[in-house]
């Protein structure tokens, strides 16, 4: 006998957490809001918070045996279980709750076809997916960060027309898909698309509390329901009971709450201030303030409800860059609400009053109650350092000679072969921080040869589940998603005659099965190593050299890498980075970076080849680039007494024999040219660019990394 499933974490038990709590409350209340996207470090309670909202969702009436849950009232006219006849029976259902896991297939979501039947019967049978369970429900992502990109694309599609369309294996079909779309994320394991991002109606950031009462009563709490699942949903039945009839009686009062002009008025005035793109944000604050009347109870909406629509609705919408944090400066915010306030009719807004240029905990005061919370306020936004600006240069800096190595001779003190240790590589002597990088560009598109098997992304070749057909192959499996049915078709027809067929239909057996071979791209390792050295630091030379990582980085946010960051200088290479998906925290290691010293080039390609070595284990799909950004001279030798430049030419062929695909970049300046960087790109079996070639905009084709043949 299967045991019951255990009765959900109630929402109204949950300790802290205000704005998620309030955010969640105010989409359950206006659905057209758009959803919720909650942003926060592990172990934060954030599953736990969306999957107790479903319980204070009313219950639905659907159209009895419709697969797609059509409203009785209302049915979709292009239902595929319809039409549905205007007195069509009706039954009561709960409102659900649909996750989507992050390894879902695209028929899972979408729906698919029904091959045995397709196959046997000849008939075109249909099986709903995730997107159809989840209409006029809740449907929750969590780890929304790490889904697929073509999983991306269809729930973007569905949730911009409230309808998923399904045009494959020879069904052609739409259907009713209106959800309230919840996703959850840690920013440590990569950041959001900007398409998602942007069709959040609002997010939030959480952090576990640091004050210890606060500490001590989530755990009390956590430990009493683990205990006794059922005795602790039913000790907080009542208030779950009083919170649900609110959200009801809210949902019943938002068509009556009235939006008067001036606050209207405020809320583009706010959005102009804060320079936020397009007009889905001055929709959203609108929609999110006039629920949050609904909420409190009021017939008009007020400052105090702009206030905190605003704080919810525009934090993700003010990135002006892909490294940007999320975040909204609350004394910015109260002074673009006074600006409006100030404002006459007829003069539009001042956007110096208004401006946000840091973040800050989001939690900042809103005069919302959220009941059920008896132990204090918990959601404070943990915040980390913002990168430096590439616009932040410093005006006055010069392109003069190379800076002379640190220490006496030329050069640092001599190296003793030991590994760095600490906080930066040994022997760092009068190492400086390197300056603000230069203005980024769009980088030209560096790749792996060949086809890989790897992640889904935007960068290289690969053999992926979606893309371009290319060829058919013996089927491995039965999933319809995967099958070529013309040359499914093309193999079972020669032995019809043979297998004693009669009439219509076709006699498929499993050796006829083909599926399709598909071409698309994949996402990489990318793993910069970056000489920091002192022959390197002169400063407009090195704020070149930061400005061209950083419109690496920025292309390999766009293409779904991953990234890593190794430095050398000074004796010793350091790993700044290990390899992450968090490109933004590769932007802010970047700005740590440190300049100086001799140039221990050897030992730099060693340390990315041992680094690459432990990745291929831990991640054998993924393809490695390594980008080389160098001028080629080596003044370290691998051990005492060894020739600097014979051993980096060593640890370079040692990358090319392993196969690592490799771009070398060549970052020498100046009118005399040694031209050392064209040695270390011939012993790797690489192309040898400079940093203008890594602009897309001044050099026509594509860089492609080859390895030594």
């Amino acid at each position: 006998m299967t045991a019951p499933a255990p009765a959900a974490f109630p929402f109204s038990a949950v300790v802290g957490h205000q704005d998620m709590r309030l955010a969640l409350l105010l989409t359950a209340v206006h659905p057209a809001i758009g959803g919720v996207l909650v942003r926060g470090e592990k172990g934060t309670a954030k599953s736990t918070v969306v999957r107790a909202l479903a319980g204070l969702l009313p219950d639905r009436a659907v159209v009895t045996g419709c697969r797609f849950g059509c409203d009785p009232a209302r049915a979709d006219p292009h239902c595929p279980d319809g039409p549905h006849p205007s007195d069509a029976p009706s039954t009561g259902r709960a409102s659900r709750l649909v996750e989507l896991p992050v390894g879902a297939t695209e028929d899972r979501l979408v729906g698919s076809l029904d091959l045995e039947r397709a196959l046997s019967e000849g008939v075109r049978a249909y099986q709903p997916g995730l997107l159809a369970a989840a209409h006029r429900g809740l449907l929750y992502v969590d780890e929304v960060n790490l889904l697929h990109d073509h999983l991306v694309d269809l729930l973007l599609d569905a949730a911009a027309m409230g309808r998923a369309h399904v045009e494959r294996d020879g069904v052609s079909l739409s259907h009713a898909a209106s959800f309230l779309l919840v996703g959850t994320m840690n920013p440590e394991e990569g950041e959001l698309r900007p398409q998602l991002l942007d069709r959040f109606g609002l997010t939030v950031e959480v952090a576990a509390a640091r004050e210890v009462d606060t500490r001590v009563e989530v755990v009390r709490r956590r430990l009493a329901y683990e205990a006794d699942p059922v005795g602790f949903a039913g000790s907080w039945r009542a208030e779950e009971e009083a919170l649900a009839r609110r959200v009801a009686a809210a949902r019943e009062r938002l068509s009556g709450v009235s939006l008067p002009d001036p606050e209207l008025r405020r809320i583009a005035s706010v959005c102009a201030a804060f320079d936020v793109d397009g007009m889905r944000a001055d929709l959203v604050t609108a929609r999110t303030a006039v629920a949050h009347a609904a909420w409190r109870g009021a017939d008009e909406v007020a400052e105090q409800d702009v206030r905190v629509a605003a704080r919810l609705a525009l934090p993700h919408r003010r990135r002006r860059d892909p490294f940007d944090e999320p975040g909204l400066d609350q004394d910015a915010l109260e002074r673009a609400l006074e600006q409006a306030r100030d404002t006459p009719p007829d003069a539009g807004p001042d956007p110096a009053g208004g401006s946000a240029d840091q973040d800050v905990d989001p939690d900042g005061g809103g005069g919302s109650e959220v009941p059920g919370d008896s132990a204090g306020g918990g959601d404070s936004s943990g915040g980390t350092g913002t990168p430096a600006e590439p616009g932040d240069r410093d005006s006055a800096a010069s392109d003069g000679p190379d800076d002379p190595p640190d220490g006496p001779g030329g050069g640092a003190a001599a190296s003793t072969g030991q590994r760095p240790t600490g906080g930066g590589p040994a022997g760092d002597g009068a190492s400086r921080p390197a300056p603000a990088p230069a203005p980024a560009f769009r980088a030209r598109l560096l790749t792996v040869p060949g086809v890989g098997e790897g992640a889904p992304g935007r960068r290289s070749r690969a053999r992926t589940p979606h893309g371009r057909v290319v060829r058919a192959a013996a089927a491995t499996t039965t999933r319809a998603a995967d099958l070529h049915l013309v040359a499914t078709v093309l193999a079972a027809a020669p032995h019809q005659r043979a297998r004693g067929r009669r009439g219509p239909g076709l006699r498929v057996l499993g050796e006829d099965l083909r599926h399709a071979v598909r071409e698309g791209r994949e996402g990489n390792l990318v793993l910069f190593v970056v000489d920091a050295s002192g022959s390197m630091a002169a400063r407009r030379r090195m704020a070149a050299v930061s400005g061209a990582v950083v419109s690496l980085l920025r292309d390999a946010y766009q293409r779904r890498d991953k990234v890593g960051l190794v430095s050398f200088r000074a004796g010793g290479a350091e790993l700044l980075l290990p390899p992450t998906t968090s490109v933004p925290t590769a932007v802010t290691r970047l700005a740590r970076l440190r300049t100086g010293g001799r140039t221990p080039l050897a030992d730099g390609l060693l340390t990315a080849r041992r680094v690459l070595e432990v990745e291929r284990l831990r991640d054998p799909t993924r393809r490695p680039l390594l980008v080389l950004l160098t001028d080629g001279r080596a003044t370290v030798p691998v051990r005492p007494g060894g020739d600097p430049v014979a051993d980096s030419l060593r640890a370079a062929a040692l990358l090319g024999a392993a196969g690592v695909a490799t771009v070398v970049v060549d970052c020498e300046a100046g009118p005399v040219r040694l031209g050392m960087a064209a040695g270390v790109a011939a012993a790797a079996g690489a192309p040898l660019v400079t940093i203008s070639e890594l602009s897309a905009d001044r050099v026509a084709g594509v860089v492609r990394a080859t390895r030594a043949a």
